[in-house]
């Protein structure tokens, strides 16, 4: 799970509010910001002085880029001008729009300035004579919102304001349209804090793409298929995103007031920052410093950024691109690397005299040619490569030795996460689904959501919706009554708010405000208290009316989740670390009102390399969990300290209609009710349910015993009357292994309910009930023993001896003896005598 850093660098008041842009130069030694105001701002790296101030500017910037030697700002009034960094005075303009100015990207040669307007046009201007060289895009639908050229300088991606993504090469005479993807990032307005910026991955064989799920979804350069995602931590558009120098992390920033750095290779979130509007992210290029903007006009810059546990990340060189399979194919086309004006990037004309290396590959560097050992440092960004064709530190000046410094090693934990809610999708989301009902909310755009709770069985309770301006993001639903949860924004505290739906006089909600700096990260609700778990590792219990019963402190950290039944509450945890590098995920369980632990700190059992994907208590009240390879367990005799242990019910993926290899699905667990796994299909590769409301399918238990002999009549082919008979018969067996093991577990539940509460006259009746039906598939077993022959003897004589005869009067052992007569198996019928004396023996010696 991503840790949140709590350190907080001090905003620095910039620009008066509205949209605020910065960038760095190429070298690092300078920043650039622009407002809107008339005032250009420059801050010297690693100087604690004030900025120098370049004035009289026009008015309403929107855009702004740099080389060493220059920067280029766009404004609100069309003009695209250029500003001397060594003098700090007006250059030049570079060209006028009729509208306004929307984004700028500087080729990474710092020769062509691309340019985004609300003209139906994107330009594309030379930066040395602006007048006569210069090339438009103008088969565009929609105005451009975004423009970015790819490392190279060969390709220019074009987001316009209704959701299309152009990618355009610019190694020819005219700009030639490679690939035109729609439907991947959301139709914004250009003047929206919302991003669909596209944003290349420094090999250049992929870019990155916001998209209306708050997700960034990765494409391939070279085919424009979707590769792997980063997903999960965001619960508000994206408002910004940047990879860092060498591809190894990327930073994204969110309308929910976060910013995560995420791991490039594994697409996991590593930290989370607080920090609300940000609408513009910039790194270093060679330092442990992270630059952003907000719509506040402020400005932060943030030394240090990436936390001393992830700082060997920067020490790595050219990371790959997240693709699928990892493939080291090169981008778009071989021509990689040309620019428009014949020129290339510095980093492609270095090369070095050693053995080949992967990243030659990527970058189109022949690894196997000599040269004179000599490149010009011109620049000043440090590009000087030493004899053994390594780059020298040389760049680094007086950074902090910290960079250079052995790597912390940092396990991977578990994410918290709320059972039964799924992500956003758009501008919706389920908050909880379960039998009883679901509850989804709406994001409204305008600093609230409405939320909505119906019901399956609306005789029993009504529908109701509401307006929320705290935006709920967590909900539990029973019989009783609704919990919400919220997370804290700049002015209010986390709140834990129960919503009833009746009571014997005037129904009371109730509302609580949890300590500054805590946040929920888990809620459940059970017949009698409400429970929350903390970003603190609190577990906060209340009592159904607001009443405060326990608080405590979880022993296993970060706490992951939680689940209610009646006076039992179960809480997870990731605790030790496995040999895999993954803390393992604990359990405890209490009961609350007798304030006794059942289980503490016990293992939930995962697969390795899996993850859990919800829990909840059964009808029954007994704990489960279904897991990421689709497998539900229920845990059994957990009431017993040290005797629990997870035991599976279903796996989803030997289910019969699987079986064909035809179907492609995949499902959304809801709950274990009536002896049955309740869920959701999920078909097309969907991870979640959505709008409208899916229909709830249920799947008998089925213990995966053995592996069942496959039919023609399993996988859609047709079968003669002789086929599907012998099919039946091959079945038999296992069939009834797995329902004498099915039985005697739910037996096993039953009796460990009865034994701790005090049970009543149906259900011990019920139990009687379960132990006859083992022993009738225990008979039918023996009788598919003894068809088999004499040879199987010794199985029929252990599956008798399993009879349990709860009656005591004997007649299931008689029915044995029956069974082994009826096919002349004399051995097996004396044996079985034998075995009836015994008991009867042993019954008197008892008396």
């Amino acid at each position: 799970m991503a840790t949140t850093v709590q350190t907080r660098v001090r905003g620095r008041p910039a620009h008066p509010p509205g949209p605020t842009f910065l960038c760095y130069t190429p070298n690092g030694r300078r920043l650039v910001t622009a407002g809107s105001n008339t005032v250009i701002r420059i801050y010297e790296t690693g100087s604690t002085g004030e900025p120098v101030n370049v004035d009289d500017c026009q008015e309403n910037n929107l855009a702004v880029a740099a080389t060493n030697d220059f920067f280029i700002i766009g404004a609100e009034d069309g003009m695209v001008t250029m500003y001397s960094l060594e003098t700090n005075q007006y250059e030049k303009m570079l060209v006028r729009c009729t509208l306004p100015i929307r984004d700028i990207a500087l080729s990474p040669d710092g020769q062509w300035i691309a340019i985004a307007s609300d003209e139906l046009t994107v330009k594309i201007v030379s930066t040395k004579d602006p007048e006569n060289t210069y090339f438009y895009i103008r088969d565009l639908y929609k105005p451009a919102k975004h423009v970015t050229y790819d490392p190279s300088g060969s390709y220019l991606t074009i987001s316009c304001s209704d959701g299309v993504v152009y990618v355009y090469k610019l190694s020819t005479q005219e700009p030639q349209l490679v690939r035109k993807i729609e439907g991947m990032t959301r139709a914004l307005e250009t003047d929206s804090e919302v991003s669909s910026k596209v944003i290349w991955h420094p090999d250049g064989r992929a870019f990155a793409i916001p998209t209306p799920l708050r997700e960034i979804q990765v494409i391939s350069s070279a085919d424009g298929e979707k590769q792997k995602m980063f997903t999960g931590e965001h619960t508000g558009d994206i408002s910004a995103l940047a990879w860092s120098p060498n591809g190894a992390l990327l930073l994204t920033a969110g309308l929910d007031r976060k910013l995560v750095l995420w791991d490039t290779t594994t697409q996991k979130a590593l930290a989370k920052y607080d920090y609300s509007n940000v609408t513009n992210i910039v790194w270093h290029p060679y330092q442990n410093l992270v630059s952003f903007s907000t719509s506040d006009g402020e400005i932060f810059i943030y030394q240090d950024f990436i936390p001393q546990q992830h700082i060997s990340f920067l020490e790595k060189t050219l990371i790959s691109a997240p693709l699928l399979g990892n493939s080291l194919s090169n981008g778009l086309d071989e021509t990689r690397g040309a620019l428009t004006n014949g020129t290339k990037h510095p980093d492609q004309v270095r090369r070095r005299k050693r053995t080949p290396d992967p990243v030659d590959d990527i970058l189109g560097i022949d690894s196997d040619q000599d040269d004179d050992g000599f490149v010009e440092d011109d620049d000043g960004a440090g590009y000087t490569i030493n004899g053994n064709g390594k780059r020298t530190n040389g760049h680094l000046d007086e950074l902090d030795d910290d960079l250079r410094k052995r790597a912390v090693w940092s396990p991977s934990v578990h994410d918290a996460f709320q059972p039964g809610s799924t992500p956003w999708r758009g501008n919706r989301r389920y908050l909880c689904l379960n039998l009883i009902g679901f509850v989804w909310t709406v994001d409204q755009d305008a600093n609230h959501h409405t939320v909505t709770v119906e019901f399956y069985d609306r005789e029993f309770q009504r529908d109701f919706h509401f307006t929320d301006p705290y935006l709920y993001d967590k909900a539990c639903l029973n019989d009783h009554g609704t919990l919400f949860s919220s997370p804290s924004s700049h002015d209010t505290p986390s709140i834990i708010y129960y919503r009833p739906h009746e009571t014997w006089t005037a129904r009371t909600d109730w509302k609580i405000k949890l300590p500054p700096g805590e946040e929920v990260t888990s809620i459940a609700l059970s017949e009698s208290y409400v429970v929350a778990t903390t970003s603190t590792n609190y577990v906060r219990v209340y009592t159904l009316f607001g009443v405060p019963f326990r608080i405590f402190r979880t022993k296993s950290s970060p706490v992951v989740t939680c689940a209610a039944w009646r006076d039992y509450v179960l809480t997870m945890g990731n605790g030790p670390v496995g040999p895999d590098g993954t803390a393992k995920l604990l359990y405890t369980i209490e009961n609350v009102r007798r304030d006794v632990v059942c289980q503490s700190e016990d293992v939930v059992a995962l697969p390795d390399n899996g993850d859990i994907q919800t829990v909840f208590f059964s009808d029954n009240g007994d704990p489960c969990i279904y897991d990421s390879d689709g497998v539900l367990l229920i845990l059994q005799h957990w009431r017993t300290p040290g005797q629990a242990k997870w035991v599976p019910l279903l796996d989803t993926r030997l289910l019969d209609r699987l079986a064909s290899g035809r179907k492609e699905e995949t499902y959304w667990p809801v709950a274990v009710a009536q002896e049955k796994f309740h869920c959701i299909i999920l078909k097309g590769g969907d991870k979640y349910p959505y709008f409208p409301r899916p229909l709830l399918t249920e799947f008998s238990f089925q213990i995966p015993i053995s592996s069942l002999p496959r039919n023609k009549k399993q996988t859609g082919d047709e079968m003669d009357e002789d086929e599907e008979e012998n099919a039946v018969l091959a079945n038999e067996g296992p069939r009834l292994e797995e329902a004498y093991i099915r039985h005697t577990i739910l037996h096993s539940l039953a009796a460990d309910l009865i034994e701790s509460t005090h049970s009543t006259h149906t259900q011990r009746a019920e139990l009687t009930t379960r132990e006859i039906e083992i022993d009738k598939t225990l008979l039918q077993l023996l009788n598919v023993e003894c068809r088999e022959g004499e040879e199987r003897g010794p199985k029929a004589l252990e599956i008798a001896g399993l009879l349990r005869d709860s009656t005591g009067a004997g007649k299931m052992l008689e029915a044995a003896r029956k069974i082994a007569g009826r096919y002349e198996q004399q051995q097996l019928v004396t044996k079985i005598e034998d075995l009836v004396n015994k008991r009867l023996t042993e019954g008197l010696e008892d008396l």
